[in-house]
């Protein structure tokens, strides 16, 4: 019984992962949305969690939960630092992509009124708790 909620956390933070990777996707390849450096950064972490917990998922491998974590944590630093300077914690600018690109901070670079970089922090924050929870889940 603990065996399947621990795989059930594993697999909602597949989903987590995955939703995450094809929304950047989606934004940037089919919107034509630029993503700034720390968006990029952001994505280096993002991109391999859909896969490595995709294939824990798939090999039933218990403590990929590990990685996801691993992965999870350093991601959401960036967008802990990215969040930072979106609202002016952090004694920086925000830097566009490019000298005429978008900035995070533009009116268009808002989801259902949220910045992308508080979704950012919100989905490594709940990849990182759920894959957590599945390895909390293995050693019961």
């Amino acid at each position: 019984m603990n065996k399947v909620r621990g795989e059930a956390a594993l697999a909602a933070a597949w989903a987590v992962a995955l939703v995450a990777s094809l929304s950047v996707l989606f934004i940037g390849e089919v919107l034509g949305q630029m993503p700034c450096l720390l968006c990029w950064y952001q994505r280096a972490f993002m991109f391999p969690l859909a896969i490595v917990l995709g294939l824990g998922l798939w090999w039933r491998d218990a403590r990929v939960g590990r990685y996801g974590v691993a992965l999870a944590l350093g991601g959401g630093a960036v967008a802990l630092w990215h969040m930072g300077l979106y609202v002016g914690l952090v004694p920086e600018p925000i830097q566009p992509c490019t000298a005429t690109g978008p900035s995070c901070t533009d009116e268009n670079q808002l989801v259902l009124g949220i910045p992308i970089p508080l979704l950012s922090l919100i989905a490594f924050a709940l990849v990182a708790g759920l894959s957590a929870l599945s390895l909390k889940e293995t050693r019961s």
